[in-house]
């Protein structure tokens, strides 16, 4: 009897007869329809997820939709998804901010009161597990040709030494000529500086005391109140300020700068907050100095934050007035003097120095704060690190401390040419900085040119990168659907699934604590390869599985029971039932992560040993390696396969 194929086989055959037909008659047929369906059956078999991991999405309800500028992992597991007004007008005009708090266990959302725009601010991890954020918004850009009326700094003087001025957003400021600029911000002058001296005549007879006042001032962004090149000026002039009199209006005054119809930049706010993760609420603490927007906060060895760079008040690129939060007192204080270009990478390294791979997100000339190097935060001596190739593409480029921290090395990976460049580098470079004499060598390139690219650790010491464009902001559709593990031990990148959803300027990319990897937003300039339309900012979330999870998830290492501290000798126990299985562990600090930069995000070995039911962990006592925090715990197998984080507080 012949054989008779089943139902199920001949609708295989079919479809296999259909495909094969269409192969022959109309190739771009299978690319694009039955070579669509090939690739979605190729990329659910367990063999492939295995070797390349594998992308799903989140389904988030609409209510919490953002923008996703800044990410953050808390220590209770959730992630601080902040948005501000998230690079729309219109909601900053309104006043409407966003920040959402996402619980990947449980797949829940919640929306977070958002007191201030911290639409591009900046954030850093405190030793109590708050995170400290910084900066902001305070006003948004105006591009050549929407200038209408002219606008610039005004510096306001106090000569008083008894009283502080506060002079309210709407201030107008009169010219000697009767042209007249009013203040978009309240601005606070602190009281003229008084000092007393002693001198002494020729015959070294002591003579009345002499007292200098010292005038104080602040700086706020004017604007006319006239359209018109008529109120453009630059020359600096005293105004009186309207409204004032008495010996208020003879000790205030401003002084103008350069007022003009040029582009006016975004404009940075001195708020800070720490947002409490137990409490789910910001709480506000000192502000800071300076203005700042596009800064980078970045944890010290002794639990103090670094905050440097940024855009100003008025829209200028700090020059270099650092500061530093001391979470204890709730205060700032002024830090050493560097300028960098804005949201420049900087990582803590051995002896509390801090190392700048050169890497930035932004704003600043091409000409200055763009060589890498060794800052040491006690002399504010910077030690420039040369060998770094491709050194004109450092803009909107990946970097971070390789795993693990002890090795103390650093990579960078691609990168852009500066501002709206079309230039973008496949380049990667490593530097050891334990060497005496440390310089960049040339790593493996990525498959191509990329910006914007995400580089998270991982918990078996490999770096997942993912995402990215070939051009600036996605520039005519050149997102980059690809993905790589990079192995520090053999220099080497290996293959991982493809991301379905394009990332480029304002993406994340961040570790969970269950060993899987979270991407969300980007905001490409324009939709379409003829850039004609407008883009639309990504709001959907996809998550990545590493392929060690699908080869062995149902059987990874399992840690119990155990301390949220560590003891007197800085080390820690879990229960576990099977220690023989344990092949390494590691301390890994949460990212805080915006615009490519995630200064936070670094991996520590820790020493271990093995008992009957149990596991200890020795973690370095070093603070420039292990600064003050909330860490995820991770424990791996002898395949990589790690297990979920327990959450330790290291003080």
């Amino acid at each position: 009897m012949a054989y008779q194929p089943s139902k199920k086989t001949k609708k295989t055959v079919l479809g296999i007869g259909g495909i094969a037909i269409l192969a022959g008659l109309n190739a771009p047929a299978v690319v694009g329809f039955a070579g669509e369906q090939y690739h979605e059956y190729k990329i659910a078999q367990p063999g492939y997820m295995a070797k390349y991991g594998s992308w799903s999405s989140v389904d988030i309800p609409r209510k919490y939709r953002t923008n996703a500028i800044h990410a953050a992992l808390l220590h209770t597991g959730k992630v601080l998804i902040v948005a501000g007004s998230g690079n729309e007008q219109k909601k900053f005009d309104k006043g409407s901010f966003d920040t959402v708090l996402w619980d990947p266990r449980a797949d829940t959302f919640k929306k977070i009161p958002t007191p201030d725009d911290f639409f591009c601010s900046g954030h850093a991890q405190l030793p109590s597990g708050r995170m400290l954020v910084a900066g902001g918004t305070a006003r948004y850009e105006l591009l050549d040709g929407e200038v209408k009326r002219a606008g610039g700094g005004m510096r306001v003087k106090n000569e008083n030494p008894d009283k502080a001025m506060v002079l309210k957003k709407g201030t107008r400021f009169r010219s000697p000529a009767g042209v007249e600029y009013v203040s978009r911000f309240d601005v606070k002058i602190p009281k003229a500086k008084r000092t007393q001296s002693i001198t002494y005549n020729s015959r070294g007879v002591m003579q009345p005391w002499k007292t200098k006042v010292t005038a104080s001032e602040a700086r706020v962004f004017v604007e006319a109140t006239e359209d018109g090149p008529l109120s453009v000026t630059d020359k600096q002039a005293q105004y009186e300020i309207v409204g004032l009199k008495g010996k208020d209006a003879d000790n205030t005054y401003g002084l103008s700068e350069k007022i003009t119809l040029d582009k006016q930049d975004f404009q940075g706010i001195r708020a800070a907050y720490e947002f409490d993760p137990v409490a789910e609420k910001y709480i506000p603490v000192d502000p800071m100095e300076k203005a700042r927007w596009y800064p980078t906060l970045v944890g010290l060895d002794d639990g103090r934050v670094l905050a440097v760079s940024g855009l100003d008040d008025v829209g200028m690129i700090d020059p270099g007035d650092n500061e530093i939060y001391d979470p204890s007192t709730k205060k700032w204080t002024p830090g050493p003097k560097r300028y960098f270009p804005t949201y420049p990478a900087l990582f803590l390294t051995r002896g509390g120095k801090l190392f700048y791979p050169a890497s930035n997100a932004g704003y600043g000339p091409a000409d200055q704060g763009r060589e890498a190097g060794l800052w040491d935060l006690k002399t504010n001596k910077f030690e420039k690190v040369p060998g770094l190739r491709d050194a004109d593409e450092t803009e909107t480029s990946a970097s971070l401390l390789l795993p693990p921290a002890q090795d103390q090395k650093v990579m960078i990976l691609g990168g852009g040419g500066v501002g709206e460049s079309k230039k973008a580098t496949p380049r990667t470079a490593v530097v050891d900085l334990k060497k005496d004499n440390p310089t960049f060598e040339d790593g493996p390139n990525l498959p191509q040119g990329t910006r914007y690219l995400n580089s998270v650790i991982m918990p078996d010491d490999s770096v997942f990168t993912t995402n990215g464009s070939a051009d600036y902001r996605g520039r005519s559709a050149s997102n980059i659907l690809k993905a790589q593990f990079y192995d520090p031990r053999s220099n080497a990148f290996h293959s991982a699934a493809s991301p379905r959803v394009g990332r480029n300027y304002h993406s994340e990319a961040l570790l969970l604590p269950d060993g899987r990897v979270a991407t969300f937003g980007s905001d490409p300039l324009f939709d379409d390869q003829q850039n004609t339309k407008l883009g639309h900012f990504e709001q959907r979330m996809e998550i990545f599985t590493p392929p060690a999870l699908h080869k062995n998830g149902k059987n990874r290492p399992v840690l119990g029971s155990g301390p949220q501290e560590l003891d007197a000798h800085h080390r820690a126990t879990f229960a576990t039932e099977h220690p023989e299985r344990v092949v390494k562990a590691r301390l890994m600090r949460p990212s805080a992560v915006t615009h490519t930069t995630d200064v936070e995000q670094r991996s520590i070995e820790l020493g271990l040993t093995k008992a009957g039911n149990s596991v200890t962990v020795d973690v370095p006592t070093d603070g420039a390696l292990v600064p003050p925090g909330w860490y995820m715990l991770f424990v791996t197998d002898g395949q990589g396969t790690p297990s979920e984080a327990k959450w330790i507080q290291v003080k």
